[in-house]
């Protein structure tokens, strides 16, 4: 992992990535238009990524409710992320990211699993080289993830149960929870992501839709996380 600057980086920020059908609705293109933009910016985001020396990055690129879209989008959406890994896993390796996916991946057709599985195996670094873990959390809900760790505990007969023993077996087990989560799309919640690993993160809503989420704008987001206190529930500035 390349040296981090003297400015507070995130060692891991989770992105909701919302906004793309309004992008396009505003200027009158048709949905792809907009979906086309965010896998560009997606893209933007990880090389942005890899420059600041952030450890993790978290994607929300498709969740369990999106399955609730219309036939059409979905399937738009599945053939552009078919073709993003095709086209992107070449540049992943060429800059030591290495792709995990998170989520119930058992809903996608067979073909686009294989092809994911395909992408995490042909990115796999040595922890040495690595630059950046990219999770693409895709038919990903926080309570799905939740539910699953539980009825795992459930089968293995668990007496007591800790904090540790249920964050083990969560998606995202491997890698710390996120110091910051950004939200674009001009609402401000979380939707469903991430809920018992979001505990403690910082979060940050900029006014704006994904498709507009430039460099500048991530730039702006680690500036704003930079200033902020962490406490963690710390009760030390208490006084009578």
């Amino acid at each position: 992992m390349e040296g981090k600057s003297s400015e507070n980086i995130p060692d891991h920020v989770a992105i909701i990535m919302d906004g793309n059908n309004r992008w396009a609705s505003q200027r009158s293109l048709p949905g792809v238009a907009g979906h086309q933009k965010g896998v560009q910016r997606a893209r933007e985001a990880v090389e942005f990524a890899v420059e600041k020396g952030i450890s993790t990055l978290t994607i929300f690129a498709f969740s369990s409710e999106n399955w609730g879209r219309s036939n059409e989008e979905v399937n738009l959406l599945m053939k552009l992320l078919n073709t993003a890994l095709k086209e992107q896993v070449p540049n992943l390796i060429e800059n030591s990211v290495q792709l995990s996916f998170i989520g119930d991946l058992s809903q996608f057709d067979k073909e686009l699993v294989n092809q994911m599985k395909k992408s995490e195996e042909l990115t796999v670094c040595a922890d040495k080289e690595k630059k950046l873990d990219l999770v693409v959390a895709a038919s990903y809900g926080g309570r799905w993830d939740i539910l699953n760790a539980v009825n795992q505990l459930k089968k293995s007969n668990a007496g007591d149960v800790s904090e540790a023993d249920l964050n083990s077996l969560l998606s995202t087990s491997r890698f710390k929870d996120p110091d910051l989560c950004i939200r674009t799309g001009k609402e401000q919640r979380i939707s469903n992501f991430l809920l018992w690993q979001l505990a403690y993160t910082e979060l940050y809503f900029p006014d704006l839709l994904w498709p507009d989420f430039n460099d500048d704008e991530f730039e702006k987001a680690i500036t704003e996380y930079s200033t902020r206190t962490r406490r963690f529930g710390d009760k030390s500035n208490f006084s009578l």
